[in-house]
């Protein structure tokens, strides 16, 4: 595949000026925490808010998915006993939630947002309805993605990548607290080494914790590039859409 960056005009990859016209946005749960140790914190979700506004008024076409391990987390609870459906339909809950609060710093920003649930729950979410999706992204709204897939036994990794490829996007962005993928842990390893690009079939290999593989696969499958870049430098969010080399990019073509 050819790098994103150059892509100009291509279909389905970034316009003339090497920038995206539709992107995916994953949010981890635990971004949202801030400095808190459990919960949402509002100043995080005005900062995201500030960076999708700015980015919206450029033209970009801006859905989100977030996670919900900031409140529950699946896996975890599985890991105690609990059964793992329940556990993750809990966890998809909590995403909703997530995506509520997301939502309120958005429109407090005036940037016009819905939420749509994989989970019905009319009252405070809209159903996911791929062409409805599309339709608000359309439009000019900010659509958050929640719920993961409605399904248990799915990651919200997973989840961000089957929205990305359902809508259209031309990139999936991961945003998290480090700047790009490494040959290991930076926290641990002081000789850890930032990878700028990496192929799909490299982080499947090496299994690569950098999202989930069900994830990788499926952006494989569908040619989708990701894009791994710190949430927490302003104005990243606005630099990885406009095409700039921002984090780690993971797409077909050959390693650099």
């Amino acid at each position: 595949m050819t790098d994103p960056a150059s892509a100009a005009g291509r279909p389905g990859g970034p316009g003339r000026r090497g920038r995206y016209e539709r992107i995916l946005l994953k949010i981890s749960g635990e971004a949202l925490l801030g400095d808190r140790a459990y919960g949402v914190d509002p100043d995080v979700c005005t900062f995201i808010a500030r960076q999708v506004g700015a980015l919206r008024a450029e033209g970009v076409e801006v859905a989100i998915v977030v996670g919900g391990g900031n409140i529950f987390r699946g896996l975890a609870a599985a890991a105690r006993g609990m059964d793992r459906a329940t556990g993750d339909y809990m966890g998809m809950l909590a995403t909703v939630m997530n995506a509520l609060a997301l939502q309120d710093a958005l429109e407090k920003e005036s940037v016009d947002t819905r939420v749509m649930s994989a989970i019905a729950m009319n009252e405070v979410a809209e159903p996911y309805i791929r062409r409805r999706a599309m339709r608000h992204l359309e439009k000019g709204r900010v659509v958050i993605l929640a719920a993961g897939t409605g399904n248990p036994y799915f990651t919200t990794d997973t989840a961000a990548a089957l929205r990305a490829v359902e809508i259209g996007a031309q990139v999936m962005f991961k945003a998290t607290k480090v700047d790009g993928v490494y040959t290991a842990d930076p926290t641990k390893d002081p000789t850890a080494r930032r990878h700028d690009i990496l192929t799909y079939g490299q982080v499947l290999t090496d299994r690569l914790e950098v999202l989930d593989l069900t994830a990788v696969t499926l952006c494989q499958e569908n040619d989708l590039p990701i894009v791994v870049f710190d949430m927490n430098r302003p104005d990243n969010i606005r630099r990885a859409a406009m095409g700039e080399p921002v984090g780690t990019l993971i797409h077909g073509g050959e390693p650099r």
